[in-house]
């Protein structure tokens, strides 16, 4: 397969369904903006190293990639195109839930916002976290105007929650003081 087929030369790419639009489409916005957030959660997945502490949490981000992509062919896909992708729903969403449950139920309830930091790995979660907001938001832009699948957008708000919830568990796993952000007027 060839990389490059000069289709997209003069600002266009195409659709899965075969409409050509312009690279600045709310479509592509949005499933460009999921491209961003599975490198960046490549990049957090990259930097945990390969051990059994860690190892839940490497499978997990795997996962999420898989299922972003997933997610992606639809925002990419036009009405009656989505019917040759791979299966997206509600399992997609109820293994964020899962997961987020199990890593909450370790974690000391908090009543104040938490600030990022402490460690690399939870840095990296929080940016990917960041990047799952922005998703979110082109998604929505993109929904105002095209008919979008409701689990895609649960799935992009679950996962936000997901990255923030794995920031304080990995703030725990390395035994970070975690820092909350308590308002002083």
């Amino acid at each position: 397969m060839k990389i490059y087929t000069k289709t997209g030369d003069r600002g266009t790419t195409q659709l899965i369904g075969g409409r050509r639009v312009p690279k600045n489409h709310p479509r592509i916005e949005a499933y460009g903006t999921i491209d961003e957030l599975m490198a960046q959660i490549s990049y957090l997945r990259d930097n945990m190293e390969e051990s059994s502490r860690l190892a839940d949490y490497r499978k997990d981000l795997l996962q999420i990639m898989d299922d972003l992509m997933r997610l992606s062919s639809y925002l990419a896909a036009e009405d009656t195109a989505t019917k040759q992708l791979p299966a997206f729903g509600e399992a997609q969403v109820h293994f964020l839930e899962e997961r987020i449950d199990a890593m909450q139920a370790t974690l000391k309830p908090i009543a104040h916002f938490t600030l990022p930091g402490g460690h690399p790995l939870v840095s990296l979660a929080n940016i990917a976290r960041t990047v799952c907001r922005r998703s979110e938001r082109k998604i929505i832009a993109l929904g105002e105007e095209n008919s979008i699948d409701q689990t895609i957008g649960e799935y992009i708000n679950r996962l936000s929650d997901y990255l923030y919830v794995l920031g304080r568990k990995l703030t725990d796993e390395f035994h970070v003081k975690e820092i909350l952000w308590e308002y002083n007027s």
